[in-house]
């Protein structure tokens, strides 16, 4: 079994292919990117162990390390979420307010916002007049204003 200790963020990755010849993959959910000490199998069924610092949250694009030198590149799985777009940056702004004042992990980017689907959550933004769409996708949310792990 490949234990994967070192961790090599996508944000400091270099521009000059240094990991470029990385073929062994491994696609996690967001529930098992947070997780330091995980036991888990590589997309190819080889079994490996995470055995990270503790406060890092692996994104898509990041990559690990093994002892033996093998790198591993994370790729987010698509998972059910809900996605939230408005052309009224206003109303997408008091939907990802209300969110995070429940304390909801929530993905924001520049077009939509996105959180795992919760039937109460969507019923909540629906009725501020959001379009709603459920859908398959990865989930990259905001790590937190304390939280050490890079911005994505």
């Amino acid at each position: 079994m490949l234990t994967l200790s070192k961790y090599y963020p996508v944000t400091s990755i270099s521009t000059d292919n240094t990991f470029s010849d990385t073929a062994l993959s491994l696609t996690l959910a967001f529930e098992s990117r947070q997780k330091a000490r995980l036991k888990t199998q590589l997309d190819n069924g080889q079994e490996v162990g995470l055995f990270l610092p503790r406060g890092i949250i692996l994104r898509g694009g990041d990559i690990v390390q093994a002892e033996t030198g093998e790198t591993v590149r994370i790729i987010a799985a698509n998972e059910a979420v809900s996605t939230l777009k408005s052309s009224d940056p206003l109303l997408l702004s008091r939907c990802c307010y209300h969110l995070g004042n429940r304390h909801v992990p929530i993905e924001i980017q520049t077009t939509f916002a996105r959180y795992l689907q919760d039937h109460v959550l969507d019923e909540m933004v629906v009725s501020f007049g959001i379009e709603l769409i459920h859908e398959l996708a990865p989930f990259e949310p905001e790590s937190g204003a304390y939280h050490s792990s890079h911005a994505h």
